[in-house]
C-alpha cells in the first residue's frame, strides 16, 4: 500500500479552515486523492484540486 502523502504547512493551514467535525473525513479523502494521483506531497494546489473534485 502506498504511504500517506506528506502535507505542506500551507495545505495543513487550509485543512484547518474545514469544520473540525468533518476534518478527519476530508483529510482522508484528500490523502486518497493524492495517492491515486501518485503524489507524495499534498500542497495547496493538490488541496484545491481535491476540493474542486469533491465539491
Amino acid at each position: 500500500m502506498a504511504s500517506i502523502p506528506e502535507w505542506t504547512q500551507e495545505a495543513q493551514a487550509r485543512l484547518k479552515e474545514i469544520p473540525f467535525f468533518v476534518r478527519p473525513a476530508a483529510r482522508r479523502k484528500i490523502e486518497k486523492f493524492a495517492q491515486e494521483k501518485g503524489l507524495s506531497q499534498i500542497t495547496e494546489a493538490v488541496y484545491e484540486d481535491a476540493k474542486k473534485q469533491f465539491g
